[in-house]
């Protein structure tokens, strides 16, 4: 492939260990995240297990997705209203895309009104802003909430499911097949903690969410006689420093489950916990998580989200050049108390990049290295669409250039 590189240079920072780079590797490169934790290298992972009594479980960097923490993560379980991550990525995605507004009243369907366990007591043909909604799906749980949101988006829940099942697959969630939009029990309806700290990522990406899964308690219905109560099913947003999402879950067969966020200074992090006997355990074994994290590490900013990274060339695209800025937070994790010098990161672009384009196409990536070894990659995506330029426009730009070489 024909590439044109960027060169970007952070301030020089002392050296950083070689097993923390390779440890760090563990998003692009899983089996160096598996030599790191076979006793081949020095383990970023902590010397006992903090999650006795879960089934499986994973704690991940959110920036960089380097695993620090990993148990049983691939196992394919059951995973309950985590399920729900996923709906509210898809949710987000139309809103950042404007096929919604948090405004738009959604209308709940007699099925939709149907679905047992938690919920936000939705009535057929009750009315709620997509805001509202949300609302009830971040904090009580709402699966009417889930199936009405889902109706709004794709017409059916049938239809949403696909959606669900293409972006996992799109995602690398390769132990995920979503059977519904809500979690309750369904044959063959799983996930696993990797594949679910994964889709939290993606979800984190849209950082207005935190304003919905990080809040303790709020109401709906707040015009009726009535309001009804939300109260976060996540405990931690109240009583851990820092926590501010993501999503509880529990049935029978998946028992208690929960994918965690928690912010502190500029490191976010993700635990997910899988099969924990109750909601006391649950919480203790993903502070504990959380606890060794953040006691151990931080990050080494490479860009903040709307630094300018780059310009993008199209060949014969309507726009000849894009720019290219942070969507969201790049850094590295690192060891607290190790030397952080010698890291650099190059923009690595497709060179003959022809229309059309489409926005969000992989158009490169950007690699972060200590010395000559590779930390990270990050994928680049499209910015915008580009369309094929007509004859017209290519005409005037090659007479343009022939001009410019005279």
């Amino acid at each position: 492939m024909h590439t044109m590189r960027y060169r970007r240079w952070v301030r020089p920072l002392t050296t950083l260990a070689l097993t923390a780079a390779i440890a760090a590797s563990a998003a692009s490169s899983p089996a160096l995240a598996e030599e790191a934790s076979s006793g081949h290298s020095k383990s970023i992972a902590p010397q006992t297990d903090l999650t006795g009594s879960a089934r499986s479980a994973i704690l991940m960097d959110a920036d960089s997705g380097t695993v620090i923490f990993e148990k049983n993560s691939s196992a394919a379980l059951p995973p309950a209203s985590i399920t729900k991550i996923m709906t509210m990525l898809l949710v987000m995605e139309a809103l950042d895309e404007g096929r919604i507004k948090l405004t738009d009243k959604v209308q709940t369907s007699e099925y939709a009104a149907s679905m047992g366990g938690s919920q936000i007591f939705l009535e057929p043909g009750e009315e709620m802003t997509v805001e509202d909604m949300l609302k009830g799906v971040a904090l009580a749980s709402g699966n009417d909430a889930s199936v009405a949101l889902a109706e709004k988006l794709a017409g059916s829940e049938e239809e949403f499911v696909k959606r669900m099942n293409e972006k996992a697959k799109e995602l690398g969630m390769t132990s995920t097949h979503f059977v519904n939009c809500n979690g309750l029990p369904a044959s063959g309806h799983v996930s696993s903690a990797r594949d679910i700290a994964l889709m939290s990522r993606e979800l984190l990406k849209h950082e207005e969410i935190t304003k919905y899964t990080g809040l303790y308690q709020d109401y709906l219905r707040k015009d009726k006689p009535k309001p009804f109560w939300l109260v976060n099913t996540n405990k931690l947003v109240r009583f851990y420093n820092g926590a501010d999402g993501l999503k509880t879950g529990f049935t029978g067969e998946a028992k208690f489950c929960l994918s965690a966020t928690a912010k502190r200074d500029n490191l976010r992090l993700i635990a997910v916990v899988m099969g924990e006997p109750n909601t006391k355990t649950r919480n203790a074994e993903v502070s504990k998580l959380f606890d060794y994290a953040f006691a151990q590490f931080t990050n080494v900013p490479i860009y903040k989200k709307g630094d300018t990274i780059g310009s993008l060339q199209v060949q014969k695209g309507e726009t000849a050049k894009l720019p290219i800025v942070a969507k969201h937070s790049y850094s590295v994790l690192v060891r607290k108390g190790d030397s952080k010098g010698n890291i650099r990161h190059e923009l690595v672009l497709d060179k003959k990049l022809t229309a059309p384009v489409k926005a969000g196409q992989q158009v490169g990536k950007l690699i972060v290295y200590r010395g000559n070894e590779v930390m990270n990659e990050f994928p680049i995506e499209a910015p915008a669409s580009v369309d094929r330029a007509g004859w017209w426009t290519l005409f005037k730009r090659s007479a343009g250039k022939l001009f410019l070489n005279d």
